[in-house]
């Protein structure tokens, strides 16, 4: 049965990758390299800072440390809260707050799991006032490994169980909302049921590679995922 659903956050929560890219872009020709848009799709869609950075680095002949990619990824994290900051609207996506609410009507826990650095989401859920929604957030910075692998998934249901001793959770009763490839892996290495929402690639293609595929939150009937669970 469906206990819980668990959200990532960049391009599911918050229309952000254009900032990211940008960012990611002003790091690397500060190290004078010149960026690659399909570079970037491959290494760094789904991916933490960390593994985006590290691998861009490496494919280019850079071999760092890892205080050194800490470097980096402090300067990102401090010029993202000052993009953020000086936007008049926070870009979260449209239906998200009716969809949250509706999923606590349901009794369903609400995790969250992220490439992205724990500080960095729990600024931008504080910010659209949309923290208390969530029981657990995994973020990047919490796991050695990077999606596609399935560690931060499976990590958010070990908190789960750990907040609420009674809900015995198993990832088979998890429903994950993803919006890449390598997320959409992660979630299937889990075990869990993934709906892939065409906020990053196109519908059709998330339909092929997820158990459904939403354009919108209101798309997303939770009784019928329910049903095929049960």
């Amino acid at each position: 049965m469906l206990k819980a659903v668990l959200f990532d956050f960049n391009g599911v929560i918050i229309n952000d990758e254009s900032i990211h890219q940008d960012l990611i872009n002003e790091l690397l020709l500060g190290e004078n390299l010149r960026p690659d848009v399909s570079e970037y799709q491959e290494l760094c869609l789904g991916r933490s800072d960390r593994a985006c950075l590290k691998d861009i680095l490496s494919r280019r002949g850079r071999v760092v440390s890892d205080e050194y990619l800490d470097q980096l990824i402090e300067t990102k994290t401090k010029y993202y809260r000052q993009e953020i900051d000086n936007l008049r609207s926070l870009p979260i996506y449209p239906e998200l707050n009716d969809f949250l609410i509706l999923i606590k009507q349901r009794n369903l826990k609400i995790g969250l799991v992220t490439g992205s650095l724990v500080s960095e989401v729990e600024f931008i859920l504080n910010k659209a006032e949309l923290i208390s929604y969530f029981d657990v957030i995994v973020g990047g910075d919490e796991i050695t490994s990077s999606k596609p692998e399935p560690d931060g998934y499976l990590l958010a249901v070990d908190r789960l169980n750990q907040i609420d001793h009674t809900l015995q959770l198993k990832p088979e009763n998890c429903l994950v909302i993803e919006d890449t490839p390598i997320g959409i892996t992660a979630a299937k290495k889990a075990g869990m049921q993934v709906v892939g929402i065409a906020n990053t690639y196109p519908y059709h293609f998330m339909q092929r590679i997820s158990d459904w595929a939403i354009d919108y939150f209101s798309d997303l009937e939770l009784e019928r995922v329910e049903k095929v669970l049960a």
